[in-house]
């Protein structure tokens, strides 16, 4: 456990949690972008009150993310008296900056798979910049905190598993077809990689959760060491009800994305493809895995848990 003042109020716990004052915030934040979102069929497309709504419509993604973020933290709190804004705020501000760094890396993958692409934005480049940061710094906090809420619930307490002790062979082979999945999409011809996604998605986990879990960090094969199932289906629920959130807000927004993925096109959860939508789940695995291996490499000790419970 980490000493000292930064170890006190990560530890602490608040024995009358109330829901903080930003949580309504967060709320108010929602119901701007939605109300906006309504008002864009009311008003005629060419009066001032239209253009004005249309802007704001192009802030959809990071009004509400931040807002969902900071409603969740409150309530979380409240639940528990511990929360990431509230006890964790030097992890929060660290997984602001991994988060776009992590997503960045995904959309290089995305520039030779092109299973997605951008509508809408800014004409403006340095707002339009500053729209991708607020929006791709939402993710992995956003993740987590959804995961933490459903830890906090105990929804998935129960959920065990048999205790399995991985084998030296098996992070070996774990990490080989890891490489393998995030390589072949790329040495493929385009026409040919775009179906392929599903790879990335799951390649990272399968990579970098092995090396977390041989260098001592805070790993998924840890807890299937222990057993315990609650904290992977926790991230992995997450992840589908982010993947639903991120959905819903994009489908009326006026900057939003748009996907080319090649299979169920006809069966879509708002603009997402059926087929896509399922990996939303690895997709939480993955952030988790990403985090832990940087934590790792920055510290250079064992990092501690990440606290989801």
């Amino acid at each position: 456990m980490p000493e000292g003042r930064e170890s006190r109020e990560r530890y602490a716990i608040d024995l009358c949690p109330t829901f903080r004052r930003y949580g309504y915030a967060g709320l108010a934040l929602i119901a701007l972008a939605e109300t906006s979102i309504l008002l864009q069929f009311v008003f005629a497309p060419s009066s001032t009150p239209y253009t004005v709504v249309r802007t704001i419509n192009q802030w959809t993604t990071p009004l509400c993310w931040w807002g969902y973020i900071l409603f969740l933290d409150a309530l979380i709190f409240r639940l528990k008296g511990n929360s990431l804004l509230m006890n964790r705020r030097r992890e929060f501000w660290l997984q602001l900056p991994l988060s776009i760094l992590i997503w960045l890396i995904f959309e290089v993958y995305n520039l030779h798979l092109d299973n997605w692409h951008y509508v809408g934005l800014p004409q403006n480049f340095w707002v339009r910049q500053l729209g991708y940061i607020l929006a791709f710094a939402t993710i992995m906090p956003g993740l987590f905190q959804t995961a933490e809420l459903l830890e906090t619930l105990g929804l998935f307490t129960r959920f065990r598993l048999p205790p399995f002790s991985p084998s030296s062979r098996f992070i070996y082979l774990s990490i080989g077809i890891g490489l393998l999945s995030l390589i072949v999409p790329l040495l493929l011809p385009r026409f040919y990689a775009r179906y392929l996604f599903a790879l990335v998605w799951v390649g990272f986990v399968l990579l970098l959760d092995p090396i977390v879990y041989s260098s001592g960090g805070d790993a998924l094969l840890r807890d299937l060491e222990e057993g315990s199932a609650s904290r992977i289906l926790s991230l992995f629920i997450g992840g589908l009800i982010c993947g639903f959130f991120w959905e819903f807000w994009n489908y009326w927004a006026t900057a939003k994305w748009i996907y080319t993925v090649p299979f169920t096109q006809d069966v879509r959860i708002f603009e997402m493809p059926i087929a896509g939508f399922w990996g939303f789940g690895p997709f939480a695995w993955e952030y988790f895995a990403f985090y832990n291996f940087l934590r790792l490499i920055r510290r250079q000790k064992t990092p501690p848990r990440l606290v989801l419970t």
